[in-house]
């Protein structure tokens, strides 16, 4: 689930402009990403964030691999 489908949803069940949808969906994203050791929606799931590893790539253009940095990732567990 993107945070573009979850402004999409947003904007087809509120009927607001697309701005304001992207802004609300910027808004709870935000605040799942804040919470320490995850977030609850009752009746839907558990969001839990978490660090992943750097890791190396290799690229299409060249034979060197390259270290690409870590990034924070988010999970939804049912």
């Amino acid at each position: 689930m993107s945070k573009a489908f979850i402004a999409a949803v947003l904007q087809d069940s509120l009927d607001r402009t697309g701005v304001a949808a992207t802004k609300a969906a910027d808004d709870l994203v935000g605040v799942i990403v804040k919470q320490e050791g995850g977030f609850t929606l009752p009746s839907f799931g558990k969001f839990t964030i978490h660090k992943t590893k750097a890791r190396k790539a290799l690229l299409n253009t060249e034979t060197d691999k390259q270290s690409l940095k870590a990034i924070t990732a988010g999970k939804r567990a049912v």
